[in-house]
């Protein structure tokens, strides 16, 4: 049916005639031929004019009218529907609309084939372009890319260490659904869930080799061991997707928390024949910092920043305050000359309690050593945060160590900025 569609555009097909008395010609250069939207009459040298598109002269009051001519005469019906000389050139079907045709057709099935293939163009691309994620290694470690967002940098053109906090989170919780075992909660297992339990942070440690820039694409992988009786460890390592190189190293342990009584808990037999398949059986990826953590108060710190308020966005779905941003209202505190000629190299953190979001915090923080005078000399810089309530209950203590930032790009330590009034 297409075709005689298409074939009927451009080549006159025959129909029956409305008129009884119309007989078809049988012979080549006679006789009448009755033809849709074509009408031939007898022609002298036997060949068959053609007279396309003809139409009744118009009438009215039931009398025919004729048209005047340029010459001042009335054209008759002939002169009206006399065809111009036949030629070969006019003779010819219109290629260019069926060409048109075509040309759509086929314009058509490209676009639809563009929109199905999404593989990669460029070989640094992502491996994994809807950042599924996926296990690796007889199922017991998760693979997942990330693709460094332009807003997800920050004054530095590098990704910010919330950023990469935040990349560690999410592996860690999509390894738990990876693996079947998300139940109602925020990477609670069903047994857990059944029991009002979710996992809370208890220690942090981070080592960042190099921070990422915009549009790298970074590979976290990330599994856990058991720590304790009733603990569990989680690890990370943050590499270059294109050049392999480790970028970042994490270790944390958890522990379980009733979701209602906001009280730790041992790991209950069914949760732990939940879990303990995906343990590993491995040394932390980082060293353990075995240093206490000093005491700081107002009379130890050198800067105190304070009337810290968690926003609604700060909560997390168990109702406590995501553990990225202590990280930071820690740094809310850190003195700017640090800020702008150091990068955080390595921090430890030690969670105390959760905070609720009516909760008021005070962040302070300590610089060792030198201090901040003389970072010039000093090159690498020790600082100790205090995480508190007004009322003086602590939330998060922590070690933070600088490097200076250009210290490889030019061989030492920059010219360190002046300090804001």
């Amino acid at each position: 049916m297409v075709a005689t569609a298409a074939t009927s555009a451009f080549f006159a097909v025959a129909s029956p005639s409305s008129d009884p008395d119309a007989k078809p010609s049988t012979k080549p250069g006679g006789g009448s031929a009755i033809l849709r939207g074509i009408k031939s009459r007898n022609a002298p040298s036997g060949s068959l004019q053609v007279k396309a598109n003809a139409q009744a002269p118009p009438k009215i009051n039931g009398t025919t009218v004729g048209y005047t001519s340029s010459a001042g005469g009335v054209k008759t019906e002939d002169d009206m529907l006399s065809p111009p000389p036949r030629t070969f050139i006019n003779q010819l079907p219109d290629w260019s609309m069926l060409l048109a045709a075509i040309t759509t057709i086929f314009l058509a099935a490209e676009k639809q084939w563009m929109m199905l293939d999404w593989k990669p163009r460029r070989s640094d691309m992502l491996i994994d372009p809807f950042g599924l994620g996926k296990i690796v290694q007889d199922g017991l470690v998760f693979r997942q890319n990330f693709s460094i967002r332009s807003y997800e940098i920050g004054a530095d053109r590098t990704a910010s260490i919330e950023t990469l906090m935040n990349h560690l989170q999410e592996t860690a919780l999509n390894h738990v659904r990876t693996a079947g075992l998300l139940g109602d909660g925020f990477g609670s297992t069903p047994e857990m869930s059944i029991r009002n339990l979710i996992w809370v942070v208890t220690r942090m440690q981070v080592v960042v080799d190099r921070y990422p820039t915009w549009g790298d694409v970074v590979q976290v992988d990330t599994w856990v061991c058991a720590s304790g009786k009733n603990g569990m460890r989680r690890d990370w390592i943050i590499r270059d997707c294109k050049t392999g190189e480790t970028l970042t190293r994490a270790s944390s342990v958890w522990v379980m928390m009733n979701k209602q009584t906001r009280r730790l808990s041992k790991i209950p037999d069914a949760v732990r024949a939940e879990i303990e398949p995906y343990f590993m059986d491995s040394a932390p990826i980082v060293d353990e910092d075995g240093r206490k953590l000093p005491k700081l108060d107002d009379s130890t710190a050198d800067y105190i920043r304070t009337g810290l308020t968690p926003r609604w966005s700060d909560l997390d779905v168990n109702q406590h305050v995501n553990n990225v941003k202590y990280i930071g209202w820690i740094l809310e505190s850190a003195p700017l000359p640090i800020l702008e000629s150091h990068e955080l190299s390595s921090m430890t953190l030690e969670y105390r309690r959760e905070c609720g979001r009516d909760s008021v915090l005070q962040s302070l923080t300590a610089v060792c050593g030198t201090g901040v005078g003389n970072l010039l000399d000093c090159g690498n810089v020790e600082c100790q945060h205090l995480l508190r309530l007004e009322e003086g209950a602590e939330i998060v203590k922590g070690r933070t160590e600088w490097r200076p930032k250009y210290a490889h790009s030019m061989g030492g330590v920059g010219q360190i900025p002046a300090e804001s009034a």
